[in-house]
């Protein structure tokens, strides 16, 4: 078996393991959502001095939107003078004259030229994560408090899991601020990471150390912070060190009954180190009284286990009343000392604590039995927390299958903490924060939600796949106008992607909203003229008209019009001629010829033209009405041949042109694809075939799958 230490590296550690260049210990469950931490009120500052953690951490875009760090307590200024809530009046001169006006409030000083200069930096480069480190480095260094609160809000505003930087933030606060504003700063930061391990303990430090331990109220307030930390933490593999911290305060305290609860707790959770906390519950049991460790049901329950006791001795009859200061013959003149105890109370105090022992032996024995299910997964976890360097594909692996266990062994709760854990490494990921809203969706939809918020917003902003998918989950529970939010504000953030801009059109035509669905392709179509992109959105308004709208003469229009400005785009030919051929052939053969006639005329490659022309003499013989049209368009067809012929004549050294490159009638390669004039089907398999080959490679994916619905041939 690996040995029992969290993993440590450049980005900090999970678990126990401390945090270097930056750390991201885990994410925030989706739901339940983990206690707050408990607010220990504003105690004088103990002005400790522990040593920051000089690491550096990275993750991508932040959760919650942590508010600016300042002072809970600003000074109130003068309170009222006499009468209830009045004013104090104000001074005068002693010679009548108005008081001297009060010299304006002095504004901050500026920030120094270093300073803006390494703002500027990581301002212009937001995603470039060392000019944020060396931005923090500098404000720390120099410690300049109000610098150092603007620098780090907006750097856990796109990195909020670096566990190190919250750390150095809240030190910062606690040196020159004060303690409570220190703490507010932990807060936010387990508010961003609730499984931080090491986030968690350095909170609870910080609130032991403000507390008055005098105070019957602040023991409460430290159990309530670890209950808090176990409720976000506690099911974390690598939790051993939480736990016992927990327990080591509980048994300074001197209430180990509140020891053998924790431990109760403990022994059920698979932990890396469980072993270890089974050796110390039995020191537990062994060295402690059985009724100062067990509750006062489980001593009875146990004494009624063991059977009952030996019989009580008969009570000595009374003596007869004698006159005092007389003393009986068979009394000693010496006073009798104590008996010396019963070996039989220890016997049974042995038996209780075997009986004890015995009965969480079983409940060992299962956990071990989980432990060594996920012990191998575990131990292929190498990088538990954040870094911008990408992942090997082993631990990418090691995840998935890891996943994929713990969902189907059925425990929801340990599969949120798994999911979190997994989000910290693989924040980068976009199929991990998919996973996991797909996971969450059918169980949970304010937690699926909270996951594409949280992905969306913070970790992967420009990602539009994550968004697409977002969209259609608030559309699919009836949130239409959050998802033409969603929408909207991706294609703000990231314009010209053709997928985002089709989403709208499809979510507006869904919806009844044609005239806005047109709107947004014609915009689209007029942004990008003179470009092929522009010919793609000129293809899909007029679809979306002559399909939607069942006007054929305004979609002819709109592809004419495409074509006066891009002549050489074959498929712009192929859609016009396959939506005339959508028609009635019998009365729309005319303007069926005038696509051939514009194609044959039109500056395309001979080898398109080629097709145009063979696929004109299928359609005149299937459904022409003139015999003069067929046999004009099949002597024009057989020049075209020859020419073509001539071109492609074979080299003089005799080599013939290769397989792969001689042109089939049957394989279009791609320009019109195989056509079906037969008048069964479907009236337009060739758009299918050329809409996935030619402008499928614009450069975007698409999370939906288009060959879900323009299937290639």
């Amino acid at each position: 078996m690996a040995a029992e230490g969290p993993e440590e590296g450049a980005g900090g550690s999970a678990g126990s393991g401390e945090a270097m260049d930056g750390d991201g210990d885990s994410a925030p469950p989706a739901e339940p959502p983990p206690p707050a931490p408990p607010d220990p009120g504003p105690d004088p500052d103990p002005n400790p001095d522990p040593n920051p953690d000089p690491g550096t951490g990275a993750d991508p875009d932040p959760n919650p939107d942590p508010a600016p760090c300042t002072d809970p307590d600003p000074d109130p200024g003068p309170g009222p003078g006499p009468g209830p809530g009045a004013a104090p009046p104000p001074p005068s001169a002693p010679n009548g004259a108005p008081p001297p006006a009060e010299p304006p409030p002095q504004e901050p000083p500026p920030f120094p030229p270093e300073f803006q200069r390494l703002w500027g930096a990581a301002q212009g480069s937001p995603h470039d994560f060392g000019a944020w480190t060396e931005l923090l480095a500098y404000v720390e260094q120099e410690e300049l408090l109000e610098a150092a609160r603007r620098a780090f809000d907006a750097f856990f505003q796109r990195y909020p899991y670096c566990y190190g930087y919250w750390r150095k933030y809240a030190e910062l606060e606690r040196r020159l601020g004060s303690a409570r504003s220190a703490q507010q700063v932990l807060e936010r930061g387990l508010q961003s990471i609730p499984l931080s391990l090491e986030l968690w303990l350095h909170y609870i430090s910080l609130l032991q150390s403000s507390l008055d331990p005098a105070r019957p109220e602040s023991a409460q307030r430290v159990r309530g912070a670890f209950e808090a930390a176990l409720a976000a933490a506690g099911m974390d593999f690598r939790s051993d060190k939480l736990w016992e911290s927990y327990v080591e305060w509980e048994r300074e305290r001197g209430d180990l009954r509140a020891v053998t609860a924790i431990y109760d707790r403990l022994l059920s959770m698979p932990t890396q180190l469980y072993s270890h906390h089974w050796e110390r519950f039995k020191e537990h049991v062994l060295q402690h009284p059985p009724g100062a460790i067990l509750s006062p049901e489980e001593l009875l329950w146990v004494r009624s286990k063991l059977g009952p006791g030996p019989a009580p001795a008969p009570e000595p009859p009374p003596e007869p009343e004698r006159p005092p200061g007389h003393r009986g013959e068979e009394e000693e003149e010496e006073p009798r000392t104590g008996a010396p105890p019963e070996p039989q109370e220890d016997l049974d105090q042995e038996k209780i604590r075997e009986l004890v022992i015995s009965m969480r032996q079983q409940i060992y024995a299962q956990n071990e039995a989980e432990v060594s299910k996920r012990w191998n997964f575990e131990d292929g976890i190498k990088r538990p927390y954040f870094h911008v360097k990408p992942l090997e594909r082993a631990q990418l692996r090691n995840w998935r299958e890891y996943l994929d266990f713990e969902v189907a062994a059925g425990s929801h709760e340990r599969s949120i903490v798994l999911f979190e854990r997994c989000l910290i490494a693989c924040a980068l990921y976009e199929e991990f924060w998919v996973k996991y809203t797909r996971y969450l969706e059918s169980r949970t939809v304010p937690g699926a939600r909270s996951v594409f918020q949280r992905a969306c917003g913070f970790h992967l902003p420009r990602k539009p796949n994550i968004h697409l998918l977002w969209a259609a989950f608030e559309e699919k529970q009836g949130n239409v106008d959050e998802a033409r939010r969603i929408l909207r504000s991706f294609e703000a953030a990231v314009p010209g992607l053709a997928m985002v801009r089709l989403r709208r059109v499809a979510l507006e035509r869904r919806h009844g909203r044609v005239a806005e669905a047109e709107a947004l392709l014609l915009e689209a179509m007029r942004a990008n003229e003179g470009l092929p992109l522009g010919s793609f959105y000129a293809v899909k308004l007029a679809r979306q008209v002559c399909k939607v709208q069942k006007n054929l003469g305004k979609a002819r229009k709109v592809l004419v019009e495409a074509l006066e400005k891009d002549p050489e785009n074959a498929r712009l030919h192929a859609n016009l001629l396959e939506m005339e051929f959508g028609a009635d052939v019998g009365q729309n053969e005319l303007n069926t010829m005038s696509c051939f006639e514009r194609a044959l005329r039109s500056p395309l490659p001979h080898e398109a033209k080629l097709l145009f022309s063979q696929r004109r003499v299928e359609f005149l013989e299937d459904f022409g009405s003139s015999i003069h049209s067929l046999l004009k368009a099949y002597d024009e067809h057989q020049k075209i041949l020859k020419a073509h012929a001539a071109r492609k004549r074979a080299p003089e050294n005799g080599s013939e042109e290769p397989e792969d490159k001689r042109l089939r009638p049957d394989d279009p390669s791609g320009l019109l694809g195989p056509q079906n004039f037969s008048g069964g089907g479907d009236p337009n398999p060739s758009y299918n075939y050329w809409y996935q080959q030619g402008y499928g490679t614009y450069g975007y994916q698409s999370p939906w799958g288009y060959g879900h619905y323009y299937g290639q041939s």
